[in-house]
């Protein structure tokens, strides 16, 4: 009698795991396989690491760190400043841009070493000196509805103001031409250009 559809699926599922197993010897679900270097981070040799000294939102900040460490997770993970998005983590997406000596990087591909001596500012520190009053382009991308899930905004603020600063912002093209390394996945960037557009006339 010929098999069900059921019966062939699931007898076609049962001989792919048993080749699988048989091939792979299941690595990944045998933990005690795996050699000591994966199964457990082992510390970093001194060698290997940096003391960084750097102002951060106008603070003096000091982090001993990998190498290997990017300006992202320095401040992320070392100095608890979440508000930098790690997006795509590859310097396409924009959501981790901050501020180096007033120039917009996208802090994922700056290495934290590179940072040494520098001044950062983030989007924590926007508001700073201003009576704890948003700054005016966080306003504008409220007044101009400027986000959505939120999750890029950091980065689209922070790179709107060095934007401005650059003097990029003669036209909505010009600043659409300049906002173009940071994404939203929500599609708002009418409203960001606007954000932008109106704080330039302001400041």
């Amino acid at each position: 009698m010929p098999e069900t559809f059921d019966e062939a699926t699931t007898l076609k599922r049962r001989t792919f795991v048993a080749a699988s197993t048989a091939v792979a010897g299941l690595p990944l679900l045998a933990s005690d396989r795996l050699p000591a270097s994966a199964s457990a981070s082992a510390p970093t040799p001194a060698d290997q690491l940096s003391t960084v000294r750097l102002t951060v939102n106008g603070e003096q900040r000091t982090a001993q760190v990998d190498n290997r460490t990017s300006l992202l997770d320095l401040l992320r993970e070392h100095l608890d400043l979440p508000g930098t998005k790690k997006g795509c983590d590859q310097g396409a997406c924009g959501a981790c841009t901050v501020l180096v000596d007033d120039r917009r990087v996208n802090s994922c591909l700056t290495l934290a070493v590179m940072a040494q001596d520098a001044n950062v500012t983030t989007i924590e520190g926007l508001a700073r000196g201003r009576g704890e009053q948003l700054h005016p382009l966080q306003q504008a991308f409220i007044d101009h509805d400027g986000l959505q899930c939120g999750y890029c905004t950091p980065g689209q603020v922070m790179s709107g103001v060095a934007c401005i600063a650059e003097g990029h912002t003669g036209s909505r093209a010009e600043i659409r031409e300049w906002m173009s390394g940071n994404l939203c996945r929500c599609g708002a960037y009418t409203n960001i250009v606007s954000a932008i557009e109106q704080t330039a006339k302001e400041v």
